[in-house]
């Protein structure tokens, strides 16, 4: 398989920490949107949306999306629970971490650290995507505050919430107001064949 991906984005780094867990082989090219290599005509013929991550199979047929990605490597796995709620559970966080999510602590973290993205950094910008992470810190907290994980036991729902949550600080996010949230990153990270987001094979 061929992992089309950037090194520092967090919707390609949950693939690789899934395959790096589940042992999967898989060759990964860097295409990067800083350069506007996502939007090459080559890039986009095979994914018309010009963005990564996209695992293309070994038989040329092709996944986009991050969280689609997760579910397809997590079948028949520990990842993706086998009773029927706690896989909605999973589907439920997917959804909340795309929606409620990553578009305010990793869209924070890129108008911040990302020089390209800098003319986007308005005042008012920056105001709401804190105001709206802080909010979906504060339902992860509460959730955890009871739960060791998201769905049962760890799963792709942990993962996908994990790559963006781990650098919110780069976003000027306080996890430690958040302590059942730093609580979880731990018990994260302590997953056997967890692997940091720089990580490639």
């Amino acid at each position: 398989m061929i992992l089309y991906d950037m090194a520092d984005s967090g919707n390609c780094y949950k693939p690789r920490l899934l395959m790096a867990k589940l042992g999967i082989a898989f060759t990964r090219v860097e295409v990067s949107s800083h350069t506007g290599e996502t939007r090459r005509p080559d890039y986009v013929a095979k994914n018309p949306n010009a963005m990564v991550p996209m695992l293309e199979l070994d038989d040329g047929r092709r996944i986009a999306e991050s969280n689609a990605i997760l579910l397809y490597l997590a079948e028949d796995t520990r990842f993706l629970p086998a009773d029927r709620y706690e896989r909605a559970l999973a589907y439920q966080w997917l959804f909340f971490e795309q929606y409620s999510h990553e578009p305010y602590i990793a869209v924070r973290k890129a108008l911040l650290t990302f020089p390209e993205r800098a003319k986007d950094a308005t005042p008012e910008r920056l105001a709401q995507t804190l105001e709206r992470g802080n909010k979906a810190l504060g339902v992860m907290n509460k959730h955890l505050e009871q739960n060791e994980f998201f769905a049962g036991s760890y799963s792709v729902a942990d993962i996908a919430l994990y790559a963006y949550t781990h650098t919110a600080g780069m976003g000027g996010f306080q996890l430690d107001a958040y302590p059942a949230v730093a609580a979880w990153l731990k018990r994260v990270e302590a997953d056997k064949g967890h692997v940091p987001i720089g990580w490639a094979p």
